[in-house]
């Protein structure tokens, strides 16, 4: 139904957002014979705004349409798997890949639950790559226990590792025994394989129930079922029930929201739709909360749309070249650009050169500080929301931040038992590249858009995983002193070998400058295992003056 273009997305939808492993795991739970829920259609002759799914679609050959309103994410992964069709997640258009283990355990490995359209957004968005700690035997023996993997040209070498698309397109199986080595059908592996191969193909049967709504209702109705649906289920979240609420006003709106999203994107700032929705309502409302979309008339969301543009280019230029903060990685949270967006309009984007300075430096300390990661984003978000409404600026957003937080220096107790997903890592990066810090071995800069593997940031462990194992706890390996940031084939060199053995050399051949612009002790007495809990002490002692050399605090 897909693929003949009978079955469309409202416009009312979200976007496909699946990431590959969510489809490994649905691809598994199937396999498994695990339940996989519901769709539900609307099938109308109303002309209802269409968008284009996420894999190719033919024009439908019937006057009425059947409309997918639960099941879009499922539907989309199972038909880009079968047909072999690329898919188009965040704008780009990518096969979906995934390998099958003939030799899977007879008992299969535990994997993630699917929650159907659940929130992918922020599952791989690290600010840079971790190393890889695990040696390739530990690896592949956890690849050998699943049954399901996101292929990798790697695992695709190995025989026993087939292509899931290729196994679909073809009713015959000997090209994959053969490949994985069965000689004949007296071969043992010959009846579990080709069992296994049946069975995967059996999930092109598995049977969805569908629950169709009447024809006699109206869009309106229909997208009070879609919110209600999802919202009591709790599967979609508050964004994209206030984009069918939106879009069932605004008819045809999700385009020109798409245009926008697209736009800042190819700025390099790629957010989900939602950010931009949020900021919609702030213009429109001066709060941030989606409960009032119900309640807004077309004309003033178009109105606030236009203003929240405005604003939202001011924000972006102004985090890029006043805050020098040039990817959203960077961002402990993308509201950063909505309290700065609803700044510039408050003031006409008319600022002092005073204002600017101390509105910089707010961004800078609320994103070290993770000013909207603690408590109640909205709630947050809203308070100051509320002083740019009532004529305060940036003095007053810092005084608000003082309130939560207490200090607005870094202290280096601050940074103890931080890992990299605090919003201090970011900041650490953005220090360290302000004061010059640069690859040991290359001498480039380091920077997030380096291009290949060879120089691609990753973030060190200064002492190993692999050293610390048996003396410290991951947690304790994870400490944020105890990263720094260096390009990929540095990072590879370098493996599980002790700070004590790989230092000296370093030193010997580019100098000390590269270790302390990332404030990294290099007293011998500190690299051994046993002075490692003072080499941390120290290196946040520096890193801590370091920051706040970079905040102004």
């Amino acid at each position: 139904m897909i693929e003949r273009g009978e079955l469309r997305l409202p416009e009312m939808q979200r976007r496909y957002v699946w990431r590959s492993p969510r489809v490994r795991d649905l691809l598994d739970s199937l396999y498994r014979g695990y339940p996989s829920g519901a769709i539900l259609l609307w099938e109308t002759d109303e002309e209802v705004p269409l968008q284009d799914m996420a894999v190719t679609q033919q024009a439908n050959p019937y006057q009425s349409t059947r409309l997918l309103l639960d099941g879009q994410q499922r539907l989309t992964s199972l038909s880009a798997v079968i047909r072999g069709e690329s898919v188009k997640v965040r704008g780009r258009k990518k096969p979906i890949e995934l390998l099958f283990n003939l030799d899977h355990p007879e008992k299969l490995a535990v994997v993630t639950e699917v929650n159907e359209d659940g929130d992918d957004e922020d599952e791989d968005d690290e600010l840079i790559d971790d190393e890889a700690d695990s040696t390739e035997d530990d690896l592949q023996r956890r690849f050998d226990r699943m049954t399901f993997v996101v292929g990798t040209r790697k695992l695709e070498q190995l025989p026993q590792w087939v292509k899931v698309t290729e196994v679909f397109k073809s009713d015959s199986d000997a090209a994959f025994l053969r490949r994985a080595g069965v000689s004949g059908f007296e071969d043992p592996k010959y009846e579990r394989y080709s069992q296994r191969l049946a069975h995967l193909r059996g999930i092109r049967k598995y049977v969805y129930r569908m629950d169709v709504l009447e024809r006699r209702l109206s869009y309106d109705e229909v997208t009070e079922i879609f919110v209600r649906v999802n919202s009591l289920g709790a599967k979609l979240r508050s964004s994209d029930l206030a984009l069918a609420q939106i879009t069932a006003k605004w008819r045809n709106s999700l385009k020109t929201f798409e245009a926008f999203q697209e736009q800042c994107a190819k700025a390099g700032f790629e957010f989900d739709l939602g950010l931009h929705l949020k900021n919609l309502v702030v213009f429109t409302t001066g709060q941030s909360r989606f409960l009032t979309v119900g309640n807004l008339r077309l004309k003033a969301l178009q109105v606030g749309w236009t203003e929240s543009c405005r604003g939202m280019e001011f924000a972006l230029n102004f985090l890029k070249n006043n805050a020098e903060i040039d990817s959203p990685a960077l961002l402990s949270s993308p509201f950063m650009l909505i309290t700065l967006a609803y700044h510039g309009h408050k003031r006409d984007y008319i600022l002092s050169a005073e204002e600017s300075r101390r509105l910089r430096n707010w961004v800078l300390v609320a994103n070290a500080k993770g000013r909207y990661s603690r408590g109640s984003s909205e709630t947050l978000l809203d308070q100051d929301l509320t002083i740019l409404k009532t004529g305060g600026g940036a003095q007053e957003l810092i005084d608000r931040l003082r309130q939560q937080v207490g200090r607005l220096d870094i202290a280096p107790e601050e940074l103890e038992g931080r890992n990299q997903r605090s919003a201090l890592f970011k900041t650490m990066f953005l220090a360290f590249r302000a004061s010059g810090a640069k690859d040991w071995r290359s001498q480039v800069a380091i920077a997030l858009g380096h291009s290949g593997t060879q120089h691609k940031l990753q973030f060190h462990h200064i002492f190993p995983k692999a050293v610390l194992k048996g003396s410290y706890s991951g947690r304790e390996a994870d400490d944020i002193a105890n990263l720094c940031f260096i390009a990929g084939k540095t990072n590879r060199q370098i493996s599980d070998k002790p700070p004590g053995q790989y230092f000296p050399p370093l030193i010997e051949k580019s100098g000390l400058t590269a270790f302390e612009a990332q404030c990294i002790p290099t007293d011998l007495t500190l690299l051994g295992v046993d002075g490692y809990k003072t080499f941390l002490h120290q290196r946040r002692t520096l890193v801590a003056k370091r920051l706040n050399q970079f905040l102004g605090t």
